[in-house]
């Protein structure tokens, strides 16, 4: 068993050099395939484009929190990239891609995605995948949330199940969803009373005021989210 202050957090000189290239180059690419499409695909979450997730449970009127990660990464538990949610939508580390599932077949760019797809989350600026496991989050005690492979390559538990809320067929942009992890079936979730500071990550912790997130057995408010600003693609 590890405790908290466990977690003080690595950077390492390989992991900003991947950052800066991996950033440029998919960057460039989700741009160049970028295009305008129809009003009516306005409303669409859709294949190949780089969105922010909000967090609805912590976010109020004043202040959004965003899906997160950076070059950090978990001293303890996994040691995988560490992955929170932040204050800020003008963080670049708040992109995710939206692929298929691990082993699928490559589905296409501005394809929308039914309700039940299984997709993975490629973190743009990093290449690490939304992943979870069987390991502890280091504040709350749930299930550890990480970034995990290389260049958008990982495993099985990198796959989320899409989980809309109401009658809505398609993943539907500013509307409730929830994430449901394939391999272990939780949710990925965020709580505001579970915040990184220096009593529980350490001096000139890099992550301080963010929030954890975990991936717990129960969906419930904190595991709401929706999806609203980013680069939508559609055909």
């Amino acid at each position: 068993i590890y405790t908290p202050h466990e977690y003080i957090l690595r950077i390492g000189e390989k992991e900003e050099r991947e950052m800066r290239v991996n950033f440029l180059c998919r960057a460039a690419l989700v741009l160049s395939a970028l295009s305008l499409g129809h009003a009516e695909d306005d409303k669409y979450v859709t294949c190949g484009s780089a969105v922010k997730l909000t967090h609805l449970g912590a976010s109020s009127s004043t202040k959004q929190y965003y899906l997160n990660s950076d070059t950090h990464n978990f001293s303890s538990g996994s040691g995988q990239q560490i992955v929170t949610v932040v204050p800020s939508k003008t963080k670049h580390s708040s992109l995710w891609n939206i692929r298929e599932g691990h082993d699928q077949t490559p589905c296409t760019a501005g394809q929308k995605l039914t309700c039940g797809s299984r997709i993975r989350l490629t973190h743009i600026s990093t290449g690490r995948n939304l992943h979870t496991h069987g390991i502890r989050s280091p504040l709350s005690r749930q299930q550890e949330v990480s970034g995990f492979g290389e260049d958008g390559e990982g495993d099985g538990g990198d796959d989320w199940i899409i989980t809309c809320e109401g009658r809505d067929t398609y993943w539907m942009r500013n509307r409730p969803f929830k994430l449901q992890h394939k391999d272990t079936r939780t949710y990925l979730s965020s709580n505001a009373q579970y915040q990184y500071n220096q009593r529980n990550c350490g001096r000139n912790c890099p992550i301080v005021n963010h929030l954890e997130v975990a991936a717990k057995a129960t969906p419930d408010l904190e595991t709401r989210w929706k999806v609203e600003l980013g680069v939508h693609l559609s055909h």
